[in-house]
């Protein structure tokens, strides 16, 4: 005779996605926090240096020509850590708005697709600022813009890292993530904007040409950037 046994239960509910336990995001926030030490241990000197001259508006040639290859390298890989935590940024948002890309494509692909459009909108910018200063203002004072430009991107990336830390492993509210990243954001801008009056306003009927400028170049590829990455989800959806 056979006896059949059977059990019984309830179906178990699986757990949602998360960011925080999500180890590839852990690995990279890891990674970051020691490129960040190294390059500040190693550049210190230059990097505050950057600040100074920020403030200051000191008339001197570009970091390529008075920095070492050393510097450079540290430079680049901060500019990196601030890619990967604007894209962090994002992934964190669009897990909020639309919990489903996440179920349905994977997070190490969804970050690097995020990261990547920040390392393309900062190249596109860096050549379009570059050639418009060459076609319309003289090399140094472009120089001067572009280095003023890369110092503001490096210390963004040292600001977004704790927002970054508090978004993921504590819980922030989706309220707190736009009005922190607003504010982020908006004093970025308006130091830009500081920095555009200090090297190119000459007169008071400059400053009209300056805002055109400055929302033409500042304001519509924030907005550029947001749309594309909201195109790019629901091309994932379709796909997956």
């Amino acid at each position: 005779m056979i006896v059949e046994l059977f059990t019984s239960g309830i179906e178990g509910i699986p757990i949602s996605y998360s960011p925080r336990t999500d180890d590839a995001i852990a690995l990279t926030l890891l990674a970051c926090f020691f490129l960040s030490s190294i390059a500040l241990a190693k550049g210190k000197r230059f990097l505050s240096q950057q600040v100074k001259d920020f403030v200051l508006h000191r008339e001197r040639t570009s970091i390529f020509d008075s920095s070492t290859a050393a510097d450079v390298r540290y430079l680049l890989v901060l500019v990196l850590q601030t890619c990967v935590l604007a894209g962090i940024t994002f992934f964190n948002y669009f897990h909020d708005m639309c919990p489903a890309l996440m179920e349905h494509v994977s997070s190490l692909l969804l970050l690097g697709i995020y990261v990547g459009f920040c390392l393309v909108y900062f190249l596109l910018k860096w050549l379009l600022y570059m050639f418009l200063g060459w076609t319309f203002f003289d090399k140094n004072r472009t120089n001067m813009w572009l280095e003023s430009y890369s110092a503001l991107i490096y210390y963004v990336g040292f600001a977004l890292f704790p927002f970054v830390l508090f978004l993921v492993y504590f819980d922030l509210s989706f309220i707190n993530l736009i009005i922190i990243g607003s504010i982020i954001l908006i004093f970025t801008k308006i130091l830009m904007f500081y920095k555009w009056i200090k090297l190119f306003f000459h007169q008071f009927g400059d400053l009209f040409l300056l805002i055109l400028y400055f929302c033409a170049l500042e304001i519509v590829p924030c907005l550029l950037l947001y749309q594309g990455m909201v195109q790019i989800n629901d091309v994932l959806l379709i796909k997956f």
